[in-house]
């Protein structure tokens, strides 16, 4: 019950977070052309600050003597939401099927999984490393993919500088560091300066967030309930029961923590910026916002759940 309680009040302080943003943003406190300045404030230079920091102190290929294969399972992860995405977007109605299997496929990788393994194992980092070397290549797969999933009339140009995104230069130059054994020679001045940017991460992407939410939320339409109980039943509680099932059978196979990130991911919500790229494409953005929305309130109690769940079953 304690895993269950610390769960949600992990994803509730996230939420917490998110509605102040989204008060922000409603009261104008800050205008809402400047969300757009704050992202690469949060997604350029704190994440990739909060991922090097933690690679330097706490890394060492001695107590991670398999975390190169963190990135093969989430091959394996995604081919198996790729399969499931497929399936289940059938149960969506035509019109809208696309955007159902958009925002079935790409899953909150990074924030609210970072958020929960704050709040679980508060003075145990190994989970956050092994989280940030499990989605290393996410954020390139991400921005060179999505396109796909719509046939749009005009070309859509691939931006290398979000390919190459610095998440994946950070992770690669705190990992090379470590194998050249130089940490010690990284300045004690330049690690508290990328500790202080990096304890801005998660407080400033939910704020983002909540004024995103606010954005899209008045762009949500007339809500299709039949269509987003659809989406938040298959999100938030078919998907992760199937890999628990999945993952019981590979308890031979796979460490808790490993097993841990796996089922996490499952669980969390659509990443946020699936509303943005499905217009940028010709999507409908305001059937994505009701899917996402309704996934994220719903997420309060299913995650914790699910991780309850699945750490019963898993010991």
């Amino acid at each position: 019950m304690d895993l269950i309680i610390t769960t949600f009040e992990s994803v509730a302080i996230l939420l917490g977070i998110g509605l102040i943003g989204y008060w922000i943003i409603r009261k104008r406190i800050i205008p809402s052309d400047n969300l757009g300045l704050l992202s690469p404030l949060a997604l350029d230079i704190a994440l990739p600050s909060l991922i090097l920091v933690r690679i330097l102190n706490d890394f060492s290929p001695t107590n991670y003597p398999e975390w190169w294969h963190l990135p093969l399972w989430w091959c394996f992860f995604t081919v198996i939401v790729a399969g499931l995405t497929y399936i289940f977007s059938y149960l969506s109605v035509k019109k809208n099927r696309r955007e159902f299997a958009i925002t079935l496929f790409y899953q909150n990788a990074i924030f609210f999984p970072l958020a929960i393994f704050a709040g679980i194992f508060p003075n145990d980092s190994s989970y956050q490393i092994n989280l940030f070397l499990f989605t290393i290549f996410y954020a390139a797969f991400f921005f060179s993919t999505y396109q796909l999933f719509f046939k749009s009339k005009n070309k859509i140009k691939i931006d290398i500088k979000k390919i190459i995104h610095p998440v994946l230069i950070f992770t690669i130059v705190g990992i090379f560091i470590i194998l050249l054994g130089i940490q010690n020679s990284v300045p004690n001045i330049i690690i508290s300066i990328l500790t202080l940017l990096g304890g801005m991460t998660i407080p400033l992407i939910m704020i983002i967030l909540g004024g995103n939410i606010y954005l899209d939320f008045k762009k949500i339409g007339k809500i299709n309930f039949k269509e987003m109980i659809k989406f938040v039943i298959i999100k938030n509680f078919i998907f992760p029961l199937i890999f628990i099932a999945i993952l019981i059978n590979l308890v031979n196979i796979l460490s808790y923590q490993i097993a841990l990130i796996i089922l996490i991911q499952s669980a969390v919500p659509p990443v946020t910026a699936v509303p943005l790229v499905t217009e940028r494409v010709g999507g409908n953005r305001a059937i994505v916002n009701q899917y996402m929305i309704g996934s994220f309130i719903t997420s309060l109690f299913s995650i914790p759940l699910m991780i309850y769940l699945f750490d019963i079953l898993f010991n």
